[in-house]
């Protein structure tokens, strides 16, 4: 017997989602940094498991959403649209925390959009190589009194601490159902995505606070070739003084990125990479439904 199903990963911006499917999947195709809003799509992910006689097993299809979060623009806005659909369409619900409620109203106000949800909804207290146990017992109690969840569980995603017990769990709330993708696919998303999610992912390690969120990435050009790939890329961000940050002295900060992007495209895709990087000011592209669009973050 297969089982299989779809589970959408919710939570606040910065609380772990994206380390945690990564953790789920063995393998990175998520973008995680230490900023907030990092994720902005919808990335999925797909766990396969076959038991010993190669017939039975499940395959879950994880969806990591971008974090709820008040928006101030049009992209935050898209980007809460696309977290809150999704958890409507799902099969179970995994939402991520790293603190109690009191920390802010964000975990609350998730809380309440999903209170009256019929889909099995399971709690996540991730971070917990953070907390002493007095904390995470605080942060349990505190949730199991709301009688939301059928189960909560307590992880650590960056050090894979029970993981595996979650995974378990997950599968006793699926039923029987065929297989959505092929064994060995982890995601679905063409690499090309991938590869310019990786891109922002370095841009935004690389730069200060004020620039990030109003950067995003589009690939140009993308040609297989015998023994290398050959990438460009165009990094767009709202301000002219952006630019020269994003440049840096002598142009040593994109050199970084770049070279910093292309070692890990080169290990994603198992062959020599050549990557141009350029770029653009696009003012305001943040709450332009035409950018946002021509981005893919809003149909």
């Amino acid at each position: 017997m297969m089982k299989s199903g779809f589970i959408g990963i919710i939570g606040r911006p910065n609380v772990g989602k994206s380390t945690l499917l990564n953790s789920i999947l063995g393998e990175k195709i998520a973008i995680t940094t230490d900023k907030p809003q990092t994720t902005r799509n919808s990335i999925r992910g797909i766990y396969t498991r076959f038991d010993d006689s190669g017939e039975d097993g499940v395959q879950m299809v994880f969806i990591d959403t971008p974090g709820i979060h008040k928006a101030r623009n049009k992209l935050g806005a898209a980007m809460t649209d696309m977290a809150v659909n999704t958890f409507k369409e799902v099969d179970v619900v995994l939402f991520l925390v790293d603190g109690s409620m009191k920390k802010g109203p964000g975990d609350k106000y998730i809380l309440d959009m999903i209170r009256d949800l019929q889909t099995p909804k399971i709690l996540v207290i991730n971070k917990i190589d953070r907390m002493s146990p007095e904390e995470y017992r605080e942060i349990f109690e505190e949730y199991d009194e709301t009688g939301v969840f059928e189960a909560i569980f307590g992880t650590s995603a960056l050090e894979g601490k029970n993981v595996d017990v979650l995974l378990k769990k997950l599968e006793t709330f699926l039923e029987e159902g065929p297989m959505f993708f092929p064994a060995d696919m982890v995601t679905d998303h063409p690499e090309r995505f991938i590869v310019s999610e990786i891109i922002r992912e370095k841009v935004l390690s690389y730069l200060e606070e004020e620039v990030p969120h109003g950067v995003a990435v589009e690939i140009e050009s993308y040609r297989e070739e015998p023994k290398v790939t050959r990438i460009g890329a165009v990094i767009y961000c709202e301000k002219q003084s952006h630019k020269g940050i994003i440049f840096g002295k002598q142009g040593k900060k994109l050199k970084g990125i770049g070279k910093a992007a292309r070692l890990e495209i080169e290990g994603l895709l198992g062959t020599k990479v050549f990557l141009e990087l350029w770029v653009k000011v696009k003012e305001n592209w943040r709450d332009s439904d035409f950018a946002l669009s021509n981005f893919g973050y809003k149909e």
